[in-house]
């Protein structure tokens, strides 16, 4: 089995984690890579730690059996950049805060790894968005896609922008808000969660169109088929916007036309056979659960 290796960070937090992980993954003599910049953060935090075993890469090929992200989801969607269309599995384990996409926790690495090796998983396909805008703009043109969302945001300022929205060719309305979030079913528990998106599941085929602090109060979140074709133009005081893809962020000019639609490849995630979606969503979101007592 050939795995590779992608973190960002190697602190109190993570350095338990990338140990274990690393020390069993020696002793099933699994093939792993580090991605080249983690392993530089690990040797620079940690000198005496021997991880001369591991070779390094910078780019994946076909020829890896998976991804294992050591963070928290934040890592998984930089991930994603190196993962691209090639159809690598990623898994994640949970150093982070909530964990809707990385779900195996630290006392559990091993188990879970091993359940990996013995093929006790399943895989859950992600749809993702990409984005086009006109004029081209080279920031986006060259990782032009997100697993969870694409959102247009104001910029250098406190005035509301006007995001003015197509759907499929036709006008849908004019946003005056802080900015719209274009949603996938994976995103819908993240930026459109906290701005009172609905919650999707992941096989869902559909997108969320969900207002940032909409001044039209009667502007609620859209649920569409993820067939369409969304256009965006953003007008307002200043001269440029934010877009950001995830968590990466370029700046255009206010209208340029923005399209956005479902990408032409999807991110496989694995599911380890004791944990389902339902089962993460109540554990994170505390449903079910009476603190009044």
């Amino acid at each position: 089995m050939k795995v590779a290796v992608f973190g960002r960070f190697y602190n109190k937090t993570t350095s338990s984690s990338v140990e274990t992980l690393f020390n069993y993954l020696l002793k099933k003599d699994v093939d792993a890579y580090i991605e080249t910049e983690f392993y530089n953060i690990i040797k620079a935090a940690a000198p005496n730690n021997n991880y001369s075993n591991f070779k390094t890469f910078d780019d994946l090929d076909k020829s890896f059996d998976l991804l294992v992200s050591v963070g928290g989801d934040g890592t998984i969607l930089r991930a994603i950049t190196f993962v691209k269309d090639i159809d690598i599995p990623i898994i994640g384990i949970n150093t982070g805060r909530l964990g809707f996409l990385a779900t195996i926790q630290v006392d559990g690495i091993e188990s879970a790894i091993q359940d990996i090796i013995d093929g006790k998983y399943t895989i859950s396909e992600r749809t993702l968005l990409s984005v086009e805008t006109v004029p081209e703009n080279k920031d986006i043109t060259s990782l032009n896609f997100a697993l969870n969302e694409i959102a247009v945001n104001r910029k250098n300022t406190t005035s509301m922008i006007s995001v003015e929205t197509h759907l499929n060719g036709e006008y849908l309305t004019s946003y005056w808000s802080d900015g719209l979030i274009v949603s996938s079913p994976t995103g819908s528990t993240g930026y459109s969660l906290s701005c009172g998106g609905p919650v999707i599941t992941p096989d869902t085929d559909s997108f969320v169109l969900t207002p940032i602090a909409p001044h039209n109060l009667s502007a609620r979140p859209l649920v569409i088929p993820d067939s369409t074709e969304i256009h965006l133009k953003v007008s307002g005081r200043e001269d440029n916007h934010l877009i950001s893809l995830d968590s990466r962020i370029a700046t255009l000019d206010n209208n340029t036309l923005i399209k956005i639609k479902k990408a032409p490849f999807k991110i496989k995630m694995i599911d380890l056979l004791n944990e389902s979606f339902l089962d993460t969503l109540r554990k994170k979101l505390l449903w079910g659960e009476d603190t009044r007592n």
